[in-house]
């Protein structure tokens, strides 16, 4: 598979009111092969309209990135509401043809703080996003209690087939690169089914300085990384992540451009 993917999340953001209509000028100008639409709460009153834009625009949408809060309505042990923004956003993969979706399953201020409720309810998630037809992965989200790799591998053991998605600036922010690369830890990389690649310049858990670089713009040794991922025969997605905009707002094609032809270039496709 290894496709080199652009994602939304780094397009489309608060600094531009998360105007999604600009990706229709931003998207052509792109060199990816396919693009993650990370879904936003603020767009669940306009979805239909956002549906029939998306739909339109001369992309492929391989994986969404689901609405965040849905962790946070978990750990809150509101799993009524959890399950009926997730099923919104299984039918909004299916009306783009996606067939994967990334998910925080903790997320926000309340994080990691109640994971008992945010395991119990993944199971639920799963079962609805495999009844729409959509692989689900868990992405190692940043936390405030424990650290993603000890998630991680409680879901395997409740979890045995789950699907992951492991991003290089979460792991960064928690000092878990090296945990990547651990023997001890070889079971976990047949759980990872797709890759977010993004850099990080920060001290362990410094939440002042969380922000999504693009390669190269932070403290990830890539080089390491990319020999690891090849050697492990990793054949999912690779899906850039990283902030791209100007400080006005205004999107940077160019610069998605440049990372996305620096992995293409590091896993020789």
């Amino acid at each position: 598979m290894n496709r080199v993917i652009c994602s939304t999340g780094g397009l489309v953001v608060r600094a531009n009111n998360r105007d999604f209509r600009q990706l229709r000028n931003i998207l052509p100008a792109i060199r990816c092969d396919g693009v993650e639409f990370m879904l936003y709460g603020i767009w669940y009153d306009i979805v239909d309209e956002l549906t029939a834009f998306l739909r339109d625009l001369p992309v492929n949408y391989p994986v969404l990135h689901a609405e965040k809060s849905i962790g946070e309505y978990l750990a809150r042990e509101e799993f009524d509401e959890a399950k009926r923004r997730f099923i919104i956003n299984c039918r909004l993969a299916n009306d783009l043809g996606s067939t994967r979706m990334v998910l925080h399953l903790w997320n926000g201020m309340i994080s990691d703080s109640n994971m008992p409720a945010n395991l119990k309810g993944c199971g639920e998630l799963m079962k609805i996003a495999a009844d729409h037809g959509l692989a689900m992965m868990v992405e190692n989200v940043v936390c405030n209690v424990q650290d993603p790799m000890t998630h991680l591998r409680e879901l395997m053991e409740m979890y045995p087939d789950i699907g992951f998605t492991f991003d290089t600036k979460m792991a960064q922010f928690h000092r878990q690169m090296d945990e990547l690369y651990n023997e001890k830890n070889a079971d976990l990389i047949p759980h990872i089914r797709h890759l977010h690649i993004n850099d990080i310049r920060c001290g362990y858990m410094d939440w002042a300085n969380l922000k999504t670089l693009h390669i190269g713009e932070g403290d990830v040794d890539f080089d390491r990384f990319f020999d690891f991922i090849k050697k492990s025969g990793y054949r999912g997605d690779y899906t850039v992540e990283a902030l791209t905009i100007a400080p006005d707002g205004t999107p940077l094609p160019e610069k998605m451009n440049r990372t996305l032809d620096y992995i293409r270039e590091k896993i020789g496709t």
